[in-house]
């Protein structure tokens, strides 16, 4: 059964590649670029396609050992999957290797067996194309030792993790890498590879497994239905997002790459179609028998045979779009913000109802966002269908939390936030400081705990991953009151007093890295100060707010800081933006030290008055405590505080006689 699982998608996906690749000549030489050849120009469209299976397999073959196939004492199904991961990974790092050396001849127009072909290498790190493929090779070779080493479930899923992020990487030089809209194009992108990959990379871990499975296959098929359904949303809109940018109109829908989008749209169809039949009934079926009914097994067998092969067939019109020209070009005329930032800049500088009433959709944070308010409020549906109670307060802040982000991110903040320092910063303090206050006394992982089911057969569910990351101590170093305090006050002179505030301006990756990063550090600094959430031991209250007034003197320092500096900040960068009216960079840096220096009054309010309710709130329970002691023990602890008053006052007595 393995062999066809295998051989069908990498087949039929090949197959589709050069029929794709004649139609749409994307075996042709790159325009504006010399050619390296037939051989080249043949070879990395294949090569790219069995190297996006690969990568595909082994994505799934570790997310199975990692979180979702159960193992018995006689039974190593987490260790055959690891072990098969080492060969698919392997060719995934051979494809990936291959594909680098093509692509720099494809690109030089120097051919592989020419002796000036040895110096293009030098420059691979100086060119991001080069540069993105040399870093999925290098961690491609990474997975795989790791699949060679690792012996545990969290290993395991660690290394599928860094899957994602190599495939992820990916996008930066896929078809939509240089699009305008360029950040849109790019995230899309990556969520499409990355929902299409791990559905095509389970299914086929399934097939591979299937001799080990036993009993077990209907729970781990049960599982990544599971994971097949949120794959088919992702790769659905991510899909129609990423063709709006590209494509641009229903007129472009009739050229060559339209129609291979059509032809995608069509497997996607089929792929539901084949994704709900499997849902319906042969999942159910499999669980009513306990994975053992043969004429059950054979059932699921066939289609996801199937199933494997239009995915592979998707893989394929996937790798002859990277390598086709589609209707609206990748590089435009535009003017220097455009050229900069990929959109060009609003009429005028945002002043009153504007700074509520600007939007510009980010598609992947206001799917973040929305994701987020979602998944808590069906929690807390969850909780109270079983007749358990959550607090509104907690639900309000978490729903306004992640309200506050989406309007830094797709409102005023972010639209301004690469046009003009002042606007920067509140984008910034917005997603640093108001944002991890509010999600904190959310204390979502306590709802998580409390909604999720517990898994019984010792595998990594949602719940499981969770606390397992709070208890973790990776978490128990960075949640160190004093680690986090000087991660969230340390990052922002880091960050802004060197070149990274400029490198995350001028690149999509920075910007999202720098996103992340400070949000994650205002919350986690958040957690250690006031979270209820399970995780690492936290200090006494009385030391929390020492350390609170602590850190927020560092930023308020750093507000000051902006206020004296005589040189605006990452000049170069907007001295060089066209925009439509001026802007004094000094005296707009001024305006965002002054925004950062009195912005930390709300949040650190916010944060003293939760210190000082868990104060209390800790006191009281001692005080709870103690009273159940007193009436366990008949107030053993105060009769025997009096019994020693009694005895030394004897004692003195009989010295004074």
């Amino acid at each position: 059964m393995s062999t066809p699982a295998v051989g069908v998608p990498v087949a039929v996906a090949v197959l589709v590649v050069i029929l794709a690749g004649s139609f749409t000549g994307a075996f042709a030489g790159l325009v504006g670029f010399e050619d390296g050849g037939p051989l080249v120009r043949w070879g990395i469209p294949l090569t790219r396609a069995v190297h996006d299976l690969a990568a595909a397999g082994t994505l799934g073959l570790l997310l199975v050992a990692g979180t979702i196939v159960p193992e018995r004492a006689s039974t190593d199904r987490r260790g055959t999957a690891r072990r098969i991961a080492v060969v698919t990974g392997s060719v995934w790092t051979l494809t990936a290797t291959i594909g680098l050396l093509l692509s720099v001849s494809n690109i030089s127009g120097i051919a592989l067996g020419d002796p000036a072909y040895l110096g293009q290498l030098s420059q691979v790190w100086a060119i991001e194309y080069f540069r993105v493929l040399l870093i999925d090779a290098v961690l491609a070779a990474v997975v795989t030792l790791g699949a060679a080493t690792v012996r545990t479930r969290g290993g395991s899923t660690w290394l599928a993790a860094i899957t994602l992020v190599a495939l992820a990487i990916l996008a930066l030089v896929g078809h939509a890498a240089g699009a305008a809209a360029h950040d849109t194009a790019v995230n899309s992108l990556a969520v499409h590879l990355i929902g299409s990959l791990t559905w095509v990379g389970t299914l086929a871990a399934i097939l591979l497994l299937w001799s080990r499975l036993g009993d077990a296959l209907a729970i781990t098929v049960a599982r990544c239905s599971t994971i097949f359904l949120w794959c088919f949303v992702a790769v659905a809109l991510s899909g129609v997002v990423n063709a709006a940018v590209r494509v641009g109109s229903l007129d472009g829908l009739t050229s060559r790459y339209g129609m291979l989008v059509l032809a995608k749209v069509a497997l996607l169809v089929l792929l539901a179609l084949a994704g709900w039949r499997m849902r319906s009934g042969i999942v159910a079926r499999l669980r009513a028998a306990g994975g053992t009914s043969e004429g059950t097994r054979g059932a699921f067998a066939a289609l996801a045979i199937v199933e494997l092969g239009l995915m592979g067939a998707a893989v394929g019109l996937g790798v002859a779009l990277s390598r086709s020209a589609p209707p609206l070009p990748s590089q435009i005329a535009a003017d220097a913000t455009v050229a900069l930032t990929g959109y060009p800049a609003p009429a005028a500088p945002p002043q009153g109802w504007a700074w509520l009433t600007t939007v510009r959709i980010d598609p992947l944070m206001l799917a973040v966002g929305l994701l987020a308010i979602g998944l808590y409020v069906a929690a807390v549906v969850r909780l109270h269908r079983r007749g358990d109670a959550w607090s509104p307060l907690r639900t309000t802040c978490w729903v306004l939390g992640w309200l506050i982000f989406l309007w830094a991110t797709n409102g005023a903040p972010g639209v301004y936030g690469r046009l003009m320092f002042s606007a920067h910063m509140l984008m910034h303090m917005s997603i640093a400081m108001l944002v991890p206050v509010l999600l904190v006394l959310a204390a979502p992982l306590t709802l998580a705990a409390r909604a999720l089911p517990a898994r019984r057969d010792k595998t990594l569910g949602p719940r499981e991953l969770l606390l397992a990351t709070a208890h973790s101590r990776w978490m128990t170093f960075w949640a160190n009151p004093v680690v986090a305090s000087i991660n969230f006050a340390g990052s922002l002179y880091l960050f802004y007093f060197t070149s990274l505030f400029e490198l995350a301006l001028r690149t999509h990756v920075g910007m999202i890295v720098m996103t992340v990063h400070f949000l994650l550090a205002g919350y986690v600094f958040c957690w250690c100060l006031v979270g209820a959430d399970p995780g690492p031991r936290r200090w006494p209250p009385s030391l929390r707010l020492v350390l609170l007034f602590v850190t927020m003197s560092f930023h308020a320092f750093f507000g000051v800081a902006l206020l004296s500096t005589a040189r605006p900040l990452a000049a170069d960068y907007f001295t060089a933006l066209d925009l439509p009216w001026h802007v004094d960079l000094l005296a707009d840096q001024v305006a965002g030290g002054a925004l950062t220096w009195g912005f930390g009054e709300i949040p650190m309010l916010l944060l003293a008055i939760s210190v000082a309710v868990v104060w209390m709130r800790s006191d009281e329970q001692e005080a709870r405590r103690r009273d159940r002691q007193a009436d366990r023990d008949d107030d053993a602890e105060l009769a025997a505080y009096n019994a020693e008053l009694a005895r030394l006052g004897e004692y003195y007595r009989r010295r004074g006689e």
